[in-house]
């Protein structure tokens, strides 16, 4: 088994072992940091995993990511990542498709139905067009085949990265509306429902039963208790939540 977790200063569990930037041991020796999870800095860069059964393509990825300011951690298998218990930052996993015992496929498949969505980039030296359709229909960002450009991998994860961090502001922003649900009443919630589906007042107030005077009294408070100051924002948060079954 093969594991390493390489970067600035980069705590994954209670107690790890870090490289400085650029790969290098420390004093010919590797320097120990003993950091509890929950002082991870929020601007602490990328966590970029790489899984490759070749030491050397794995450690010479791992360098040119680090070369950019990333932090990376090396796996030689994919059984060994879905063992591990890696920090929430992890960005994007750069991983070969071809690994003993479980491929880069399966190990995708695995990722998928536990509801982990976190962006993929396969290499291989033996990719084919079937599988690299298969793995790009799954939600893989890109396919690179052996050997391909420093420059083509810094993209993909760039383009991953990105992805991810469009991903965690999305669920940030989801979280924050289902937290702002959970304030409102049951006659709250469905005076949202009519208004966010466009009915004017009086229509919300025949649909319920109540007066008018009344469903503008919900309104008012339910606008406030969501944060919306226009009825679009509302709308666009009624429709978040819907996409989201919430």
């Amino acid at each position: 088994m093969s594991r390493s977790i390489e970067g600035p200063g980069t705590p994954v569990s209670e107690a790890i072992a870090v490289y400085p930037v650029d790969g290098r041991q420390t004093g010919g020796m590797m320097e120990e940091r003993l950091l509890p999870v929950d002082e991870i800095a929020d601007e602490m860069p990328p966590l970029v995993v790489i899984v490759d059964d070749d030491e050397i393509v794995r450690r010479s990825i791992g360098s040119l990511l680090r070369s950019i300011g990333l932090r990376t951690a090396l796996f030689s298998s994919a059984q060994e990542l879905l063992d591990a218990d890696l920090p929430e930052d992890v960005g994007c996993i750069v991983m070969d498709v071809r690994l003993p015992r479980m491929s880069g496929l399966e190990f995708q498949t695995r990722l998928r139905k536990r509801g982990d969505d976190r962006p993929l980039i396969f290499i291989t030296g033996h990719g084919d067009i079937p599988m690299t359709v298969r793995a790009m229909k799954a939600g893989a960002i890109d396919f690179l085949a052996k050997p391909f450009r420093d420059q083509d991998i810094l993209d993909a994860v760039n383009v991953a990265l990105a992805r991810d961090r469009e991903s965690r502001q999305a669920k940030a922003s989801l979280a924050d509306i289902r937290a702002r649900l959970a304030t409102l009443t049951p006659r709250e919630r469905e005076v949202m429902t009519l208004v966010a589906s466009g009915l004017l007042n009086k229509q919300a107030a025949g649909e319920l039963g109540l007066s008018e005077v009344t469903v503008k009294l919900h309104r008012a408070s339910l606008m406030k208790k969501m944060r919306a100051r226009t009825i679009a924002q509302l709308v666009r948060m009624v429709e978040a939540l819907e996409r989201a079954g919430a």
